[in-house]
């Protein structure tokens, strides 16, 4: 199965030195994946722990590239300058969640 996913980095507005939960801005940000989330648009996301930071967005099934590209340009932290984002395609080759109805099963 494919699905898109939206790989955030920090963007030119990023505070180095300062923890990405006290980056300013980024509440709008977390709200405005957590709004698709709640729709079942989103599978899963969440920040990077590490000295590289930035995130990973892994949408539903039935969402386009073309939606996801849509909602990640309209992100508020995005459009500050706070993150950067690119969408690719992911191909699930193992899941413990079983396919959704009329899919192709990824291992």
């Amino acid at each position: 199965m494919i699905r898109y996913v939206v790989m955030h980095a920090p963007g030119p507005e990023w505070q180095d030195g300062v923890d990405f939960r006290e980056q300013p801005g980024v509440m709008a940000h977390v709200e405005h994946f957590a709004a698709w989330h709640a729709e079942g648009r989103l599978h899963a996301g969440g920040p990077f722990v590490d000295e590289a930071g930035g995130g990973m967005m892994i949408s539903d099934v039935r969402v386009t590239r073309e939606e996801l590209e849509a909602f990640a340009a309209a992100d508020p932290t995005v459009v500050s300058g706070l993150l950067r984002y690119t969408v690719r395609p992911w191909y699930v080759a193992m899941s413990d969640s079983p396919p959704a109805s009329g899919e192709k099963g990824g291992g």
